[in-house]
């Protein structure tokens, strides 16, 4: 069998796979179906400084090959994830973990990111920055190079474990906004986040979501992903983690050719709850049918 473990950010996942956050819970739900610990690792709920009961209901609304989803970032607050969620967590889970951190300021980005710094379960801290700045008129922090770039370096100067900035494909130019995380110090980048999307109930003739409009994912995004993956991974010399629409072992594949170190599976998990665990299964097979012996010879391989 090939080898299928990869370095990220100087620590060794045993393969790629990754559930993406917000599609896999604090890990220990899925844990009662199969060993949660044959993945790579998870990144866990997206979590805020204070806790977030979320977005009006409906929040979801089904999409051919995806879903919009306005969720809004629903979580109980970093201080009970860290004495509830991650204690339950550490009965299931035996790898390091990655966090998953949302604000709506620069000082919520940090007193978050600081927190979960500390505690000993997590490996990793994924900022996704496509949040509104509350002090920015609500545009999202991942839409500007300068507004990306300051969270990126205000959140590294509290914290000692790698920082991984999530982006948004909501803009014209994300190249320009993964280097200047780069540049401000971001020892990876993962995207894509999902794309602004939206449905119209006919009969009723109102949006099909209560906030009108949400994220949309699933694989019918995959080739804005790979794109965007591509473009990213041949402007920075950090480690890019791809996600969007990845749905099987040939996804993860295509993916890492596109530049990706590792690969996370999000609305699929929402699909199948067996489909990180069905496609790292699948891997070697796929490997073997590509004559790939070892993953990391094919990041950023493609011709």
């Amino acid at each position: 069998m090939g080898k299928m473990s990869v370095n990220l950010c100087g620590i060794e996942l045993d393969n790629p796979v990754i559930p993406a956050s917000g599609t896999y819970g604090f890990g220990y739900e899925f844990a009662e179906l199969y060993d949660i610990n044959m993945l790579g690792t998870f990144s866990f709920k997206g979590t805020t400084k204070d806790p977030r009961f979320g977005n009006p209901t409906p929040r979801i609304a089904e999409c051919p090959m995806g879903m919009i989803n306005s969720v809004g970032l629903q979580n109980p607050g970093v201080e009970k994830v860290i004495s509830e969620e991650l204690p339950k967590l550490k009965k299931c889970f035996n790898k390091p973990v990655m966090a998953n951190v949302s604000g709506f300021s620069v000082d919520e980005y940090v007193y978050t990111c600081e927190k979960l710094d500390k505690c000993e379960q997590v490996g990793w801290l994924e900022v996704n920055v496509s949040c509104p700045n509350v002090h920015g008129g609500g545009m999202s922090f991942g839409t500007s190079p300068e507004a990306a770039a300051e969270v990126t370096r205000a959140v590294k100067k509290v914290t000692t474990k790698p920082v991984i900035i999530k982006l948004s494909p909501n803009v014209t130019d994300i190249v320009s906004i993964a280097k200047a995380c780069e540049d401000a110090g971001a020892d990876g980048i993962s995207l894509i986040n999902t794309l602004l999307g939206m449905r119209i109930d006919l009969k009723t003739r109102r949006p099909v979501i209560a906030n009108k409009m949400g994220g949309f994912s699933g694989s019918a995004i995959f080739p804005v992903a790979v794109r965007m993956v591509y473009q990213v991974a041949n402007a920075v010399k950090i480690p890019v983690v791809g996600m969007g629409g990845v749905s099987s072992a040939e996804d993860v594949i295509e993916m890492m050719l596109a530049g990706a170190t590792a690969v996370e599976v999000g609305a699929a998990n929402l699909i199948n709850p067996y489909a990180c665990k069905e496609i790292i299964e699948d891997l070697p097979r796929v490997m073997e049918k590509y004559r790939i012996d070892d993953l990391t010879d094919i990041i950023g391989g493609v011709k």
